[in-house]
């Protein structure tokens, strides 16, 4: 590595996504060996069985340490907080298994709340009935109420949502997996799945770390 003080790293439930400026890349978490990376990683991890792994590490820093913990509440995921870190005004929109969407306003953290996944979502309507087991239309149009099964659930579950994005009135940072899915309904967004790392390098910096 060129500049090894920025290997940043995400770890969930499945991976170590990794991100050193030039590329970004993911490793199995349950197979991938941490003593492999001889440079000094910042990390955050929701996985409590590979945090127990790499805490005697000492090239692995652990950068929820340094999250000021006062402006969030207990129980708010650090990957959700790291998204809040990368900007100063808008709404965070993380759209993965879950989806959250946090408000930032002048720094400062309003709230957020947390929606089911297109995945998850899909499961539940299969679940109530064969007769429901569609993909959604993301190609819908929102404007116009629907008059078929599968827009009817398509839009049951992404108009309330998209007019509460919206109601905030504010810039819309889309991040996620499933971000490109919900793009065209939020037409000034920036995608950016680089907006979490982009969090860990801000802490970085109030901590001189870097």
């Amino acid at each position: 590595m060129e500049n090894p003080l920025m290997l940043l790293c995400d770890i969930g439930n499945t991976t170590y996504h990794f991100f050193d400026e030039k590329k970004s890349y993911k490793e199995d978490a349950k197979f991938f060996n941490p003593l492999l990376i001889n440079e000094r990683v910042f990390y955050i991890c929701v996985n409590a069985e590979v945090k127990e792994r790499i805490k005697p590490l000492e090239n692995w820093v652990d950068l929820s340490l340094y999250v000021d913990r006062k402006k969030y509440y207990d129980t708010m995921g650090i990957d959700r907080i790291m998204a809040c870190e990368a900007i100063a005004n808008g709404v965070v929109v993380d759209v993965g298994s879950a989806i959250t969407v946090d408000r930032v306003r002048e720094g400062v953290f309003e709230g957020g709340f947390i929606y089911a996944g297109v995945r998850a979502m899909q499961s539940c309507y299969k679940n109530i009935s064969v007769a429901l087991e569609y993909s959604f239309n993301f190609e819908l149009d929102l404007d116009k109420m629907p008059k078929n099964s599968r827009d009817a659930i398509s839009y049951g579950y992404l108009k309330p949502f998209c007019a509460e994005v919206l109601s905030y009135g504010m810039p819309i940072y889309l991040t996620g997996g499933d971000a490109k899915l919900f793009e065209r309904f939020f037409a000034d967004a920036v995608v950016d799945d680089t907006l979490l790392f982009k969090g860990m390098k801000n802490i970085m910096k109030k901590a001189n770390l870097c």
